[in-house]
Formats: structure tokens, C-alpha cells, sequence
């Protein structure tokens, strides 16, 4: 039976959705006053490869701009979609990967075809484009760090691309510098321009894979990564009336995660399940960021045994009057088809020597070890152990007999 499924807090998500957007922005103005700028210092020089470098960055504007309107549109809340425009974010990131090849092959191109007449080339021209690359190289950082810190895809992608970018006004620099200096390679039919561009083709290849594949990782719903899952599992599992995870999965969409999964509890107390069913999921919202659904399907479990629990005071089988002080405790495991008992062993409080919460300690090691049920001669009603055990599940029961025997005949 499905339980929830929530959002998260309203105001870090739209703080953090608001700072994506802004670095998406800043990123269209750069991209807009550097293709400007390169345009006028192609128009100067007559360079080629800084025309081409020019193109490369008017192109990053149109991206820029597509990146800043895709935030826009995948924050939006639509009836149609009721699972969100977050993947409007990946198929950015899909199309960014595309605008990397496109940057590569401009380089090669430029590259590979110089100009036929020598382009005018100045130590101001020089500075200019050195600029250019140094604050291309800081924004890609800023933005992969931004992008890093909230899981956007879209702000990792524009990292990339910035890098591929300072890659690429790095090779023009290079070319514009020996042009400049008058410097060829000695190899024959190989220039020093034609191994700065194999070694910037390999780097644009790494980065537009790695865009392509995961967004359409996302696109096509594939899983989570393990690593994820595996956390998401030990939160589930670090609840003690979780007897059994039966399935879970989950997928991304954006920088936003969608968690499903069934469990099986050990109680068929509806309003209990549906209580630790709420702890498991604000758990993991709390330990894993960007959670934007959780879905929690839960089934009672069929139980053949009760264990049940009693603080005796020496191993004979005397009661202790005492909860939290009691020296042993008797485990008894009883079959739920004729009542008779299975199994029965006396075992250490490994608690009584803690000076503090003695009883809240003694309480969370009962529960770890899955009993049902705990008879105390002590009204713990309003104390720590009762509340630690209503969390859990256990029944709490008060008796008045004086030895084991008795309160298994109470039972």
C-alpha cells in the first residue's frame, strides 16, 4: 500500500534553483561579450582562427541562452507532467555535448585551413585573447562548482563546455603567439597547431561522451547509481521493525532523484507502519540530497514467533523490580500457532554499568534484538524506555508476578 510522497523544503529548493539560474545567466552575458569582443578583434586582425574563435562563442551565447530558458521551463509545476520538467535539464546537458562537437570541429577546421594572407597580429591582440581564456577558465570552474554543489547537470555541463572552450581560445592564443614570433615545427607537414588540435579533439571527445551518456542515461530512466541505492538501503534497514526490503529502485530527473521501494514491517498496526513509514522517509531526505519523491509501498509480516522480553534480577528466574538496572534478561521465543514455548535463554545486560539514559540503552538493545513484546514489574508509562519502544513497535506490558514461570503463564 503506498504511503507518501513529498517535496522538498520550498525554500532551499527555489534558493537553489534561483542560484542555477543566475550562474546560467551569467553565463549567457559572458559568452555574449566575448563572441563581441572577439568579432572586433577579428575585424582588426584579420585572423581567421579568432574569427572562428568569435563564432565558437556566439554559438555558446545561443547555448546559454537555450540552458537559462530550459531552468526556467523545467521548475515549473504542470498537471500534464506530474512528475515535473526536471529531464528538460538532461536533454540541455544532450544538446550542450552536441554544441562541444560542433566547438571541435571548428577548431579543426581553423586549424587545418589557415588564412591565405598573414593576419596582423599585436601584443595588444595577444593580451586581449589571454584574457579571454583566463576569464573563460574561471567561469567553468565557478560553474562546475556550482553545478557540483546542487547536482545540476545543466551547470556541470556548462563547466565542461567552458573547459573545452579555454582548450580551444588556448590553441588560437598558441597560434596567434608563434604566428606573431614567427615559429614553425621542424616536422615536416605537421605543425605544432596540428598537435595542440589532436590533443584538444581527444579532450572534446571525453567531455561530449561523458555529457551524452549520462543525459541519456537519465532520458531513458536508467537507475540510480549503486552507490545511492546502497545508501538509501542501509537508512531503510537502520529502522528495526523493516524486516525485509522486498524491491528498490530509483531514477533522476534534472538534479532531482525519485526513490521507490516495498517493505515488509513486522507489525499490523496500520497507524505504526504508517509512522515509521514517515521516519524512513524524512531520513532520507535528511541523508540524501535532492530527493523530490519517495514513494513507500508496506506489508505486514506474517509472523509464526513472538519474542518477548523480561529484566530478571539473578538467573534463577526472579523478576527484577528494576528495568534499566536488571543484571539479565530472559529471551523467550513463543510459537504463535499453540502458544508453546520454542525457545528460552537468560542473557547479559550489557548496559549496566552506563551512568546516563541507562533505561533508553537497555530499551534500543531490546529492540535491536527484534522482541515483541516486554513485561517490567516498573511503570515505565512517560519515561524514555516506553517512548523508544512505542517508536519501535514493541507492546509494553506491566506485571506484578515475582518469576519467570509466572509471567509466562501471565502471557
Amino acid at each position: 500500500m503506498p504511503l507518501s510522497a513529498g517535496h522538498k523544503g520550498p525554500v532551499s529548493a527555489d534558493r537553489e534553483t534561483g542560484q542555477v539560474e543566475r550562474v546560467a545567466l551569467y553565463a549567457f552575458l559572458i559568452n555574449l561579450a566575448l563572441a563581441g569582443l572577439k568579432v572586433a578583434l577579428a575585424s582588426f586582425s584579420g585572423s581567421l582562427a579568432v574569427a572562428a574563435s568569435a563564432i565558437d562563442s556566439a554559438t555558446d551565447s545561443v547555448a546559454s541562452l537555450t540552458v537559462l530558458a530550459g531552468l526556467k521551463l523545467s521548475a515549473r509545476k504542470m498537471p500534464t507532467f506530474p512528475y515535473g520538467l526536471y529531464k528538460i535539464e538532461n536533454m540541455i546537458s544532450v544538446a550542450i555535448a552536441l554544441f562541444i562537437l560542433f566547438a571541435g570541429f571548428e577548431i579543426v577546421r581553423n586549424i587545418f585551413f589557415a588564412a591565405t594572407k598573414t593576419p596582423a597580429i599585436t601584443l595588444g591582440l595577444i593580451g586581449w585573447l589571454s584574457g579571454c581564456v583566463v576569464v573563460t577558465f574561471l567561469f567553468g570552474q565557478y560553474a562546475i562548482a556550482v553545478g557540483k554543489r546542487t547536482e545540476s547537470p545543466t551547470l556541470i555541463a556548462e563547466g565542461k563546455h567552458r573547459q573545452v572552450d579555454v582548450l580551444s581560445s588556448v590553441v588560437v592564443l598558441l597560434a596567434v603567439v608563434l604566428n606573431y614570433f614567427k615559429v614553425d615545427t621542424a616536422f615536416p607537414g605537421i605543425s605544432i597547431d596540428h598537435i595542440a588540435a589532436g590533443l584538444v579533439l581527444v579532450f572534446i571527445g571525453r567531455a561530449a561522451w561523458d555529457l551524452l551518456s549520462d543525459g541519456m542515461r537519465v532520458l531513458l530512466d536508467a537507475s540510480l547509481d549503486h552507490a545511492t541505492l546502497d545508501h538509501v538501503r542501509s537508512i531503510i534497514e537502520a529502522r528495526p521493525m523493516v524486516t525485509e526490503i522486498r524491491y528498490l529502485v530509483g531514477r533522476n530527473a534534472g538534479r532531482y532523484r525519485f526513490v521507490e521501494t516495498e517493505l515488509v514491517m513486522d507489525t499490523r498496526d496500520l497507524e505504526k507502519a504508517h509512522a515509521i513509514t514517515q521516519l524512513i522517509e524524512s531520513d532520507i531526505r535528511k541523508k540524501v540530497p535532492h530527493v523530490e519523491r519517495v514513494l513507500i509501498h508496506y506489508e505486514p509480516q506474517v509472523r509464526e514467533h513472538v519474542r518477548v522480553a523480561v529484566p530478571l534480577s539473578d538467573t534463577a528466574g526472579y523478576v527484577s523490580a528494576h528495568f534499566g538496572e536488571a543484571p539479565h534478561f530472559a529471551m523467550v521465543l513463543f510459537r504463535r500457532s499453540d502458544g508453546e514455548i520454542e525457545k528460552q535463554e537468560i542473557v547479559n545486560n550489557p548496559h549496566t554499568g552506563v551512568v546516563k539514559a541507562k533505561g533508553i540503552r537497555v530499551a534500543e538493545w531490546l529492540v535491536n534484538q527484534k522482541v515483541d513484546i516486554v513485561v517490567v514489574k516498573e511503570d515505565l508509562q512517560g519515561k524514555g524506555p516506553a517512548y523508544v519502544f512505542a517508536d519501535a513497535g514493541v507492546e509494553l506490558r506491566r506485571s506484578s508476578a515475582s518469576e519467570l514461570t509466572e509471567v509466562m503463564e501471565f502471557l
